[in-house]
C-alpha cells in the first residue's frame, strides 16, 4: 500500500517541490497541501518543508503556527501520525509546541549553506527507523536560524529519553550539544535542520538523505 504524504505549504515556503519530487521518486504518493486546509484525512504522513513561512516575520514559524492547517496537524500528531518538520518546518513545530526548545540565529550571525555530516543518534523515530544508530550521513543545511536552544532541564530530558535524532559532527551553527534534530516522546513528531530532500539523488552530490525519506515511506498509521 502506497504511503500518502501531505507536504504542507505556507506563503514563503520554497522547498515544497523538491520535497514532493524526492518522496514520489522513492514510491510515496506526495501532494502539496495549502495552509488554509482544515482537515488532513487520508494522509499517512505530514511533512512541513523548508523555506521562509510568512517571510520569517516576528520569528521563523511564529506566524505559520497559527495557520488553519495547524489544528489538523496537532490532531494528527496526537493520534500518533508521523509529522516531520525540515528546517523552517522544524521551527514551525517548536513554535507550535509540538517539539520543545527553539531555533535562534546561528552563532556566526551568518547564513550557512553547505553539506554537513550528522550522526544518527536514535532509530526510535519515524524519520530514522530504517537507519542504523551511529550511522553518519552527509546532508545539506541552508539556514540563518538553525541554532537549537533549550533550558538545561529540557536538554537533560532530550538526552536521557533518546530524543536527539541527529547530531552534527562539526557544529555549524552553535546548537546546544551539537543537536541537528529532535523528536517528541512518542517519536512520531520529528524536526531536523538538514534537508534530506537535497541529498536524494546522485546528481545532487549525495543520496544519504534517502534513508530518512524511505523511513517515512515505510510508516503506516
Amino acid at each position: 500500500m502506497t504511503t500518502r504524504v501531505a507536504v504542507l505549504t505556507f506563503p514563503g515556503t520554497n522547498c515544497e517541490f523538491d520535497t514532493v519530487k524526492a518522496l514520489n521518486r522513492i514510491g510515496c504518493d506526495a501532494d502539496l497541501v495549502w495552509h488554509d486546509t482544515r482537515q488532513l484525512n487520508g494522509y499517512d504522513v505530514l511533512v512541513i518543508p523548508g523555506g521562509f513561512s510568512y517571510g520569517d516575520y516576528l520569528r521563523p514559524g511564529a506566524i505559520a503556527r497559527f495557520s488553519p492547517v495547524m489544528q489538523a496537524v496537532e490532531e494528527f500528531a496526537s493520534a500518533g501520525g508521523p509529522v516531520i518538520g525540515i528546517c523552517n518546518g522544524f521551527q514551525v513545530l517548536t513554535e507550535a509546541h509540538l517539539l520543545p526548545g527553539a531555533l535562534q540565529k546561528n552563532i556566526s550571525l551568518r547564513f550557512v549553506c553547505r553539506s554537513v555530516r550528522v550522526k544518527v543518534e536514535t532509530v526510535r523515530s519515524s524519520l530514522t527507523r530504517m537507519a542504523s544508530k551511529g550511522q553518519v550521513l552527509s546532508i545539506p543545511i541552508n539556514h540563518f536560524e538553525g541554532n537549537f536552544t533549550c533550558d538545561d532541564t529540557t536538554l537533560e530530558m532530550l538526552e536521557e529519553e533518546e530524543r536527539v535524532v541527529l547530531r552534527y559532527e562539526n557544529n555549524p551553527n552553535g546548537s546546544v550539544n551539537d543537536i541537528a534534530g529532535i523528536c517528541n516522546s512518542m517519536g512520531n513528531v520529528v524536526g531536523i535542520m538538514p534537508h534530506p530532500e537535497r541529498a536524494s539523488d546522485e546528481m545532487l552530490g549525495s543520496t544519504d538523505g534517502l534513508i530518512l525519506l524511505e523511513s517515512l515511506c515505510s510508516v503506516s498509521r
